[in-house]
């Protein structure tokens, strides 16, 4: 960001920002034209598509059922009230931004509460509580003025005071927040979260309206940071009071919607008339969180929703389908699958075991059975981050080298080498790990399937030998991925894996003055990962119940209905056509 730059508020109907879809942006937040029949993409599944070519040249029109509707007669048209929607959801782990640590809480918790700024349709970061931001000459001073006459939804008027003490939660030690270490480029941070300093000795003040943060080192990505529902503003009382997982008495939030209601089956939304972008179109969003049992794509049928996340498998089929295709809708998915090692303890602690598991197995060919062409892994980072490398960082398939690198730490065969536990919430890679490993070192790995809703803490409370997952982008710049999940004392680098080379380089980026230059450093860091294989990538696909979606299904009408590639919807920007 240019010495002094000041970032106005000007995205609305003048502002010609494509959307998903091709249409400029009407508004902040935007509203999305209804979604029409993506391009055929994906899926090395070449006898399924060579079978379906005729019927991507013929077009939406003459489209063919394909035996996979949910009812072979042609549904009755679907009916909704005037300023209600129902989406599918799923309950909060906390009602308490700071606590969150899954797409699924951050999906509903974005709706209820707001950050000083925010991330559009097309991943540029736009201004949100705070109207706008200066940055100091040594870039090491970011000051957010916020917007004039904003509150909560009660009425009382959100200050800077707020901002810095809704951020100080989410670095108190006692919290242990999941992702408090979004907040590492700010002085005193690590230290404060870590027991190892003081609330006062943080880099963030109130002045007036204007929150001032001090970083350690510049950070070009901070204002997409800021962005992130982990940091929105709630008021002081009451961040003590949510970490509650059924609504909280007397709801008071900054963001689009206020919480009203949760029932066995739903959470019921209504907008906030104090809302700083002015009162929601849609009054009324109900969040189905049971389906009763049915599919996603029988309660869209049937009318239950009118906007659901969709895996692959059904996208395969109902993009075809003659009454569901035109509502179907591809979404960004910034998203790695990633496998890891434990490097503190044996047997990981010694990179020639970590290159041996490494090049033992074919992530390659392991994605692409699973994923199609398009998924296949070539870094930590995936496509879409402004500034990713395009080179293949994958560790190469070579079982004789594995074998070798085995035998030279110790363990020809795998003698004597412990039973390694592989722990997973469930991926289609799995498996496939296990038998490779097996296979081409003659490793015994035993597979644990843990549910979603816990497996962080699993990773937190004792880290196994391996372990699977996937990592949806907490703000649009590299660092989410190399510095969140791998920078040194950073509480997602579950497999403790310390390398000052790599922290330098890291550092180097966040200090570089041109795009150029910080793209050089970050690949120098991946050179790094390539070379020390703490972890491997697989993927960019999305697995796991919480995960972000590539594919979704959104009523006819219903604008607005898509993510920005964070995997968080904007209920602020949904309406129903006209």
């Amino acid at each position: 960001m240019d010495d002094g730059s000041r970032n106005d508020d000007s995205w609305d109907a003048r502002d010609p920002s494509p959307v998903p879809g091709g249409e400029p942006l009407e508004d902040w937040p935007p509203q999305i034209p209804p979604p029409s029949l993506p391009s055929r993409r994906r899926k090395a599944l070449a006898a399924f598509l060579v079978a379906l070519v005729l019927v991507g040249l013929l077009g939406p029109a003459t489209a063919l059922d394909l035996g996979r509707n949910v009812s072979s007669a042609s549904p009755a048209p679907v009916t909704h009230a005037a300023g209600t929607v129902r989406v599918f959801g799923w309950l909060p782990a906390t009602y308490d931004p700071a606590r969150q640590g899954d797409t699924g809480t951050a999906s509903l918790l974005a709706q209820l509460f707001e950050g000083l700024t925010a991330c559009d349709a097309s991943l540029s970061v736009r201004p949100a509580l705070a109207d706008s931001w200066t940055v100091s000459r040594d870039g090491l001073t970011i000051a957010f003025h916020l917007r004039s006459g904003i509150t909560f939804s009660d009425g009382t008027p959100i200050t800077a005071s707020d901002v810095v003490s809704s951020w100080l939660h989410v670095l108190d030690p006692r919290l242990a927040a999941p992702l408090a270490s979004i907040l590492d480029d700010v002085q005193g941070a690590t230290a404060y979260r870590e027991g190892r300093g003081s609330r006062s000795g943080v880099g963030v003040s109130a002045s007036g309206d204007t929150v001032v943060v001090r970083l350690v080192t510049p950070a070009s990505w901070f204002p997409s940071v800021a962005a992130n529902p982990v940091l929105a503003v709630v008021p002081p009382a009451e961040a003590r009071t949510l970490d509650v997982t059924t609504v909280p008495p007397a709801f008071v939030g900054s963001g689009a919607y206020v919480v009203t209601a949760e029932g066995p089956s739903s959470i019921t939304l209504r907008a906030n008339a104090r809302y700083w972008a002015g009162t929601p179109a849609i009054g009324t969003v109900t969040v189905v969180t049971d389906l009763g049992g049915r599919s996603v794509v029988e309660a869209f049928n049937a009318g239950a929703v009118d906007y659901v996340p969709l895996d692959e498998a059904d996208a395969l089929w109902v993009r075809y389908d003659r009454q569901l295709g035109p509502q179907l809708r591809e979404e960004p998915s910034l998203t790695v699958t990633y496998y890891g090692f434990d490097t503190r303890r044996p047997p990981f602690d010694d990179l020639r075991v970590r290159l041996a598991f490494a090049e033992a197995v074919d992530w390659r060919r392991i994605a692409l059975l699973a994923d199609g062409p398009d998924a296949v892994a070539t870094s930590l980072v995936p496509p879409g981050i402004p500034g990713r490398s395009t080179t293949d960082y994958l560790p190469a398939f070579d079982p004789a080298a594995a074998r070798a690198a085995l035998a030279a730490s110790g363990h020809p065969g795998g003698r004597g080498l412990s039973t390694v536990t592989l722990v997973s919430d469930g991926t289609a890679y799995d498996e496939a790990v296990v038998d490779q490993l097996k296979q081409n070192l003659g490793v015994s790995v035993r597979l644990e399937i843990e549910q979603t809703d816990a497996y962080a803490a699993v990773l937190v409370g004792r880290t196994p030998d391996m372990w699977s997952m996937s990592w949806v982008a907490d703000f649009p710049a590299q660092e989410d991925f190399l510095g969140m999940l791998l920078r040194p004392g950073a509480t997602s680098n579950f497999g403790g894996w310390d390398s000052p080379a790599y922290a330098a380089a890291l550092d180097a980026a966040g200090r570089a003055k041109t795009a150029a230059a910080a793209e050089a450093a970050y690949a120098s860091a991946q050179s790094i990962l390539q070379s020390q294989v703490p972890v491997v990538p697989v993927s960019y696909a999305a697995w796991g119940s919480h995960g972000a979606a590539s594919w979704a299904l959104a009523r006819t009408g219903l604008l607005g209905a898509t993510t920005n590639g964070l995997g968080t919807p904007r209920f602020a920007g949904l309406a129903w056509a006209p």
